[in-house]
């Protein structure tokens, strides 16, 4: 029988890349893993068709936060354009309210695939976002 427990808040939590703490993220969204199913027509049986699972796909990894003066996301993801590819591992750690880790999801083999900088308005004052999207070969929950 499964243990029943409270579902943990998400809003104390960092982001590590390639071992070192960033913890400036606001956000982090796109933890995913999905099923390929592929569907196999059988012939002579017109009731049903097979549906068979196929590969996994991992979905791609947002991350936000206030804009810094720290270009370093922006700089990997112009090298990874230039052919400079150096993939990292990225984790997302989540913490209870004492301090120690609750639950961490590795990423294995991350690149940034794209990124987003602030929307110039000169009649706002909300605080400029920069965006972030990794890739990545895995997803693993330590």
């Amino acid at each position: 029988m499964a243990r029943v427990t409270e579902p943990r808040p998400a809003h104390r939590f960092y982001v590590e890349i390639g071992g070192v703490n960033q913890a400036v993220f606001t956000e982090a969204s796109g933890l995913s893993v999905e099923t390929v199913v592929d569907d196999v027509e059988e012939g002579g049986h017109n009731e049903f068709v097979h549906r068979l699972p196929g590969r996994c796909k991992v979905g791609n990894l947002t991350l936000k936060r206030g804009m810094t003066a720290s270009n370093d996301f922006l700089t990997w993801s112009l090298n990874v354009a230039r052919g400079i590819i150096k993939p990292q591992n990225v984790s997302i750690v989540l913490y209870r309210t004492d301090g120690t880790e609750e639950m961490r999801w590795d990423l294995v083999g991350a690149l940034p695939v794209k990124w987003s900088g602030l929307q110039f308005k000169a009649d706002d004052n909300t605080t400029a976002i920069e965006t972030v999207e990794f890739c990545h070969r895995g997803l693993q929950r330590a």
